[in-house]
């Protein structure tokens, strides 16, 4: 049995690899390591003066509240829409950019880790095709020993318990950009909301 899970997990990994154009990029979703501010925002392009802005205290304490995902996106989008009620556009600009500016990287530094954690994957199911071969092995010989027998095949057991558990939470961490993306949208939108 614990070969047919090993064996449907390196097929899947396979087949999700072929689909994008990182061979070792483990997620079912396509891998764009950066966003750009033009995929977000149709609203004015920022300027030096707006990229100033963006680093004031008032800007930058709000910018950094925003981004953070536990502030629900109703709560983002009401706390924007009332800074839009006295700030003008080039304001609205520099708190665009200023979220933008604290999600792209830890995104960028998520996808990084991604690709990481499915090379660590790669890895470990190459270590438990080992471990089986070398039971394969140990078993031919004319009088095996069945304690190293089994002392590898505890070896295999605790490798394969990592590398489902690791499975399992693949799709969770494959999601985690996804949901960044989706809040700078968000946020985005309510901003564009306010422009004059």
């Amino acid at each position: 049995m614990k070969h047919w899970i090993l064996t449907f997990c390196l097929i899947a990994g396979a087949a999700h690899a072929e689909s994008s154009t990182d061979p070792d990029w483990p997620c079912v979703q396509r891998k764009q390591p950066h966003l750009s501010m033009g995929q977000m925002w149709t609203g004015p392009e920022p300027d030096d003066a707006v990229r100033t802005m963006a680093e004031t205290p008032e800007i930058a304490t709000l910018a950094d509240r925003l981004e953070q995902r536990r502030v629900p996106i109703e709560q983002a989008q009401t706390e924007i829409a009332d800074y839009a009620k006295t700030a003008d556009n080039q304001h609205l600009t520099a708190l665009m950019l200023a979220i933008f500016d604290r999600i792209e990287p830890d995104r960028a530094a998520l996808i990084s880790g991604i690709a990481r954690y499915g090379n660590k994957q790669v890895d470990l199911a190459k270590r438990i095709e080992d471990h089986r071969g070398k039971m394969a092995e140990m078993q031919k010989v004319e009088k095996p020993d069945f304690d190293a027998i089994d002392a590898e095949e505890q070896k295999l057991d605790w490798d394969m318990r990592i590398f489902q558990d690791r499975q399992q939470s693949l799709t969770y961490v494959c999601e985690t950009p996804v949901i960044l993306e989706q809040r700078v949208f968000a946020l985005a939108r309510a901003i564009q909301a306010g422009l004059k």
